[in-house]
């Protein structure tokens, strides 16, 4: 299973560096949003996939799954969420104020 998990945060680090390397903002803050969702499921592959009770007042199972990475992911898609919210926000505020959302456009000329 980790196998398979490694495969698919490949897949989805290399469609976020495709995003990142485009002229629209949009896109590059969708980028920023499978960057986060890829690092979560790094944190989760890397803790082990386990299956097992949870570490609850319980002395019947057998095994029990560690909670940390879980808080840890849980506490970075908070972060994540409030990234990408402020740079929704930012995004927006670019376009309204100057007309466009490419990063060309958004550069200036060489005399500026």
């Amino acid at each position: 299973m980790e196998l398979l998990m490694s495969i698919v945060i490949g897949i989805v680090f290399s469609v976020t560096i495709y995003l990142f390397m485009s002229k629209d903002l949009l896109r590059v803050v969708a980028a920023t949003l499978l960057l986060s969702h890829a690092v979560h499921l790094l944190l989760l592959t890397m803790s082990g996939l386990q299956r097992g009770a949870a570490p609850v007042l319980s002395f019947e199972a057998e095994a029990y799954t560690d909670p940390l990475p879980q808080a840890l992911v849980l506490t970075a898609i908070v972060i994540a969420f409030a990234v990408t919210a402020l740079l929704l926000v930012m995004s927006y505020r670019t376009y309204k104020v100057h007309k466009t959302d490419d990063l060309e456009e958004l550069r200036g000329s060489a005399d500026e």
